[in-house]
């Protein structure tokens, strides 16, 4: 089984360190870690080390650090813009796509889409896609948490592939480019014809998965596993 992560800010220097907070918290209280077990503690940027428990305090553990690592970033880098979807079907994406090794997640204010980002709630949503990314990142042991950016509307992207389901080309067959992949995934009304025509007249080819139609939740999922296939990352 492997070894639980948690996320601290900047890794210790010496090898000696407390792990208190709420990270701390759910070490000790809930997962109920005791002297001797092992663990890992990640910054989120590539950087981690493997610690064994030599004291434990409540809410708190005392570790020793035993052996640290490096992992480079992912080259290319995958990005997913994603639509945004209604109720708990965002946080279910953004889980998933964290899991399956997203890089980074752009939040868009499709023209179909249902729920609108704005004011107090945009600030409260972002902040709660950061949140379920950084968990899922830490529960699937990963090196480096991925990127939620800002909301963004139609204007600010430059896709190099729209899913749609109208689409000749299977995002398995489709040549790949040598740089930074990003996919966009429209919202549960699907991507409006003037967005689609907007993004191919900034180069993005438009593809589609399979013959079955995906919710907005789960396309993004699957599409990421196809390019993790094709990229050798699986």
């Amino acid at each position: 089984m492997s070894l639980a992560l948690f996320w601290v800010e900047e890794l210790p220097v010496g090898d000696r360190f407390t792990l208190d907070g709420p990270e701390g918290r759910h070490a000790a209280d809930v997962q109920r870690l005791r002297v001797g077990e092992r663990l890992l503690l990640g910054d989120g940027a590539g950087a981690t080390a493997e610690c064994v428990v030599v004291d434990v305090a409540k809410s708190a553990l005392g570790v020793r650090v035993e052996e640290r690592f490096f992992t480079e970033a992912p080259a290319p880098r995958l990005v997913v813009v994603q639509g945004l979807p209604k109720g708990d079907r965002a946080e279910l994406a953004v889980q998933a796509m964290t899991e399956v090794g997203v890089d980074e997640i752009v939040p868009w204010q499709a023209s179909r889409s249902i729920t609108h980002w704005k004011g107090e709630r945009a600030a409260k949503s972002l902040e709660k896609w950061r949140s379920v990314a950084r968990e899922a990142a830490k529960q699937s042991r990963r090196a480096w948490f991925p990127t939620v950016s800002e909301l963004r509307g139609t204007a600010g992207v430059t896709p190099t592939f729209v899913l749609h389901e109208e689409a000749d080309i299977a995002l398995s067959t489709v040549p790949l480019p040598a740089g930074d992949i990003t996919l966009v995934v429209g919202p549960e009304g699907g991507i409006d014809s003037n967005e689609v025509l907007d993004f191919a007249d900034r180069g993005a080819i438009p593809v589609r998965l399979g013959p079955n139609v995906l919710r907005t939740s789960t396309a993004g999922v699957a599409a990421l596993s196809v390019l993790s296939a094709r990229l050798g990352r699986w």
